[in-house]
C-alpha cells in the first residue's frame, strides 16, 4: 500500500503509549530475560527514526555482561554522589531517596552513541547538533516498542561518558547520548515517579505554547 492511512482507533492506542510510557527505575524491573525477537524489534524501531540529511547517526552497545554493568554502576555511583551535594538540604533528602538507575537490576543495557561524519551532512551544516537530535529521536521509538511490548526503559543519565566510552571501548570520535536500562516489571505507575514523589509537577502544555514570537 503506497498511501498507507491511519484509522481513529490507531491515533488512540498511539496516545495511550504516549499516556503510559514510563521512566523505569531499578526497583521495578523483574527477573525476565527479554526474548531475543523483542530486543530485535526495538533497535529495528530505532532505525526506523527520522534523521537529518537521512544520515543514520546512532550506533547501539548490549550491555549484558555482569562484570562491565558493574564497572557502570560504580561510574553512575560516583557521578551521583557529586549530584546529590548540588541539591539544597531539602531536595537532597528526597534525591537520597530516589532510585536512579537499574543498571544491574534490568535484563539489558544499551549504550546509544552518535557518530559524526567527516563529511558534510545535509541539514546539518548550519545546525551539526541535528545529528545528536536525531539519536534522541531513535531513543524515542525505542522508549514506544518497548512499552508496546510490556518491556520498561530507562534513562540513565548520570553518569561521566568519556568513563562509559572507555569501559565500553568505545572509539573516540562517538558520543554517548544515552545509556540505557530495559526489562520486564512488575507494573508501570499511573504518572511519572518523581511526580509521585513530589519532585516536580505536570506542567499544562498550554502554558508552554506561544503564537508567532514571544512578548
Amino acid at each position: 500500500m503506497n498511501d498507507r492511512r491511519f484509522t481513529e482507533r490507531d491515533c488512540e492506542t498511539l496516545y495511550e503509549l504516549l499516556l503510559h510510557r514510563r521512566d523505569v527505575r531499578g526497583n521495578r524491573f523483574v527477573e525476565k530475560e527479554i526474548s531475543d525477537k523483542d530486543l530485535s524489534l526495538i533497535l529495528q524501531a530505532a532505525s526506523l527514526s527520522p534523521s537529518v540529511g537521512f544520515s543514520q547517526p546512532w550506533e547501539f552497545v548490549v550491555v549484558k555482561n555482569t562484570h562491565t554493568r558493574k564497572e557502570i554502576a560504580r561510574i553512575f555511583e560516583d557521578e551521583n554522589q557529586k549530584a546529590l551535594r548540588q541539591f539544597s538540604s531539602e531536595k537532597a533528602q528526597k534525591y537520597a531517596l530516589l532510585k536512579l538507575e537499574g543498571i544491574r537490576a534490568s535484563a539489558v543495557n544499551l549504550a546509544v552513541f552518535y557518530t559524526p561524519r567527516d563529511t558534510p551532512v545535509l541539514g546539518q551544516t548550519s545546525m551539526p547538533e541535528a545529528g545528536e537530535y536525531s539519536v534522541v529521536c531513535a531513543i524515542q521509538n525505542m522508549w514506544l516498542m518497548s512499552r508496546a511490548l510490556n518491556i520498561g526503559m530507562g534513562w540513565v543519565s548520570i553518569l561521566d561518558q568519556e568513563k562509559v566510552k572507555k569501559t565500553l571501548n568505545a572509539p573516540h570520535k562517538n558520543k554517548l547520548i544515552a545509556y540505557l536500562c530495559l526489562g520486564h516489571v512488575d507494573q508501570f505507575l499511573q504518572k511519572p515517579e518523581l511526580e509521585l514523589h513530589g519532585w516536580e509537577k505536570k506542567i499544562e502544555i498550554d502554558s508552554k505554547v506561544t503564537y508567532e514570537k514571544y512578548a
